[in-house]
């Protein structure tokens, strides 16, 4: 029995011991578990306590899910109360009434409808939005009709981009005229950065086109300076940028492209020899392949205009080659680079023909340093709301027509010269019968005669044939005065004296007496205006003139236009004087040209 109890207790031990759910169940449980330990231990007591214990937590779940839902249920009463009474103090309560309790379900459990998302203007989001036809967008611009609207602005820039774009795109030597003429009907004050990009990706993206829109540049920078100097200074921050990261590619496409523009006069000389000395001073493979392709575009401008500095560059080029410290390639192409030097750049000329389109009075050429601090101007790239809109587009206009109409009456003017280059005067009759005599003004006739006479004069063998031809073309006698000033600007054109002309002056001063007075009047003409002489040409001409008196071609009195004093002359009229009389004594000795100046 003693044994018994002291089992029963161990059990009742190990239960509160190992089983703590039982704590906190209901106290009946804990009380019906409280006798069934006391009672003696039989065969089967393990497997009777499991099916107890498992309905007990059967009993305690079907309890708490028996709250629950009577709390649901209270909730769903008070909730049916609450919108009842809201029903109740709305005006229409009568039909809320009537409303059976399953449609006030339905409606209760209907999601609120979704809000449509807001249509975008496809206009004015940031890139455009969706293509929209040219003709479309033509009448949407009619459409609006406040021009400063923000939609308007945005429409006409999108415009201005897609034209600039496609004009820059399609851009070659035959049709640049066009491109430039079509290229100043958009307003490019406004869209200078579009324009600017727009070159510049052109450029990275075909090289081998930079020569074009460097000729491109050249023409908009003659008429609008500002949008040169952006393109010329986002090209050296490019070049920086491609030779901080070491990036081959981009150097190479930013230098031949500053290249071509000091080629074209854009670019000033400075910033090619500072580049060049950038990139040969800490010399590795790419830096000198990227200074050898930049010196075959513009070495033989560069030695033109700065033969010092070229000279420099090659010498540094040529120290680099005898340290060997480069790959064996490099210095192939450095060696290579002396033979395009040595040849005189010939495979790579200064401006290509068909693109010097640009008279040298109104080029405009920027000074920019290498190392400056420069505002690439991003800015410009974007759109921008620009309050005095329809003003500034009024200004455009003005300014277009003028550079338009400007460039319209050369083009005439070429045309009329073409169409009167065969006759001096051509005779009409009015409306009323009578005969106007027209006159030729432009002096395309004359031209026209003084390139007649420089082939006959370049096509002949001896001066005696080239006298013959010249007497057969059968010119007129107020022309005589014009054929001895072609014959001195020919031999003043010479890089040595030719006695050529000098024997072919002097058949026409003995052919006839008209001729002779021709050259005596230049004579006097030339001695006035010498100063306007290079010293070439001074020379050439002072040696035709005592080859005309020593033969007595020309009477000795044409000297007593010279006057020797410090107030008379010139240094250029004194070096005349001295070739002149150096040239006399040499032919006819200083005992001849002696007496000859003292006779009377």
């Amino acid at each position: 029995m003693k044994s018994g109890v002291a089992q029963s207790g161990s059990s009742y031990e190990r239960k509160e011991t190992y089983s703590p759910r039982q704590r906190s169940s209901s106290p009946e449980d804990r009380y019906r578990d409280h006798g069934r330990s006391w009672s003696p231990p039989g065969k089967g007591s393990l497997d009777h306590s499991r099916p107890d214990r498992e309905r007990s937590e059967r009993g305690r779940y079907a309890d708490k899910y028996s709250e629950s839902r009577g709390r649901e249920k209270q909730d769903r009463e008070r909730e049916s109360d609450r919108r009842k009474h809201r029903k109740s103090s709305s005006p229409d309560r009568k039909n809320a009434a009537e409303r059976s309790p399953l449609q006030s379900s339905l409606s209760h459990e209907e999601p609120p409808p979704k809000k449509k998302k807001e249509d975008l203007d496809p206009i004015l989001t940031r890139t455009g939005g969706a293509y929209i036809p040219p003709a479309k967008l033509r009448m949407m611009q009619a459409q609006i009709t406040d021009k400063n609207s923000l939609a308007y602005q945005r429409m006409s820039w999108e415009a201005l981009k897609k034209s600039i774009n496609g004009l820059i795109n399609k851009v070659n030597v035959s049709n640049i005229e066009n491109i430039i003429h079509e290229l100043l009907q958009e307003n490019i004050v406004r869209g200078r950065g579009l324009l600017s990009r727009s070159i510049l990706q052109a450029q990275s993206a075909s090289p081998i086109f930079t020569h074009v829109y460097a000729a491109v540049v050249a023409i908009i920078n003659s008429k609008f300076p500002n949008i040169g100097e952006l393109i010329l200074k986002r090209l050296i921050l490019n070049f920086r940028k491609g030779y901080r990261r070491n990036d081959k590619q981009l150097c190479l496409t930013a230098s031949k492209f500053v290249a071509h523009l000091m080629n074209q006069n854009v670019a000033h000389e400075v910033l090619c020899l500072e580049m060049l000395t950038l990139l040969l001073e800490r010399p590795t493979d790419d830096s000198i392949e990227v200074a050898i392709g930049f010196l075959k575009e513009c070495g033989l401008k560069l030695t033109e205009v700065s033969p010092r500095g070229v000279n420099a560059i090659f010498d540094r080029l040529r120290h680099v080659l005898h340290e060997s410290e480069t790959d064996k390639r490099v210095q192939y192409m450095i060696e290579v680079m002396f033979a395009v030097r040595k040849d005189g750049f010939k495979d790579h000329p200064i401006i290509l023909d068909g693109l010097d389109l640009v008279e040298e009075e109104d080029q405009f050429t920027h000074m920019l340093p290498l190392e400056d601090d420069y505002n690439p101007e991003d800015v410009l790239n974007v759109f921008k709301m620009d309050p005095d809109f329809v003003e500034n587009e009024e200004k455009y206009s003005a300014l277009k027509k003028e550079i338009l109409d400007e460039g319209d009456s050369d083009s005439e003017t070429g045309q009329d010269a073409g169409s009167s280059e065969e006759e001096e005067e051509e005779e009409e009759e009015d409306e009323e019968g009578q005969k106007v005599t027209i006159h030729d003004k432009t002096e395309v006739n004359l031209v026209s005669f003084r390139r007649t006479i420089y082939l006959a004069i370049q096509s002949s063998l001896d001066f005696e044939e080239c006298a013959h031809k010249l007497l057969k073309m059968d010119f007129p006698e107020s022309q005589t005065k014009e054929l001895c000033n072609m014959i001195l600007d020919c031999c003043a054109q010479q890089r040595t004296y030719e006695k050529f002309f000098g024997l072919l002056a002097g058949r026409f001063c003995m052919l006839k007496k008209e001729y002779m007075e021709s050259f005596e009047a230049i004579f006097k003409e030339q001695y006035d205006t010498i100063h306007r002489l290079e010293t070439n040409k001074l020379r050439n001409v002072a040696k035709m003139f005592a080859h005309l008196l020593y033969t007595d071609s020309l009477p000795w009195s044409v000297l007593e236009c010279i006057t020797l004093s410090e107030e008379t002359t010139t240094s250029s009229s004194r070096i005349f004087v001295k070739i002149f009389f150096q040239e006399l004594s040499e032919y006819m000795g200083l005992p001849n040209l002696n007496a000859r100046l003292k006779d009377e």
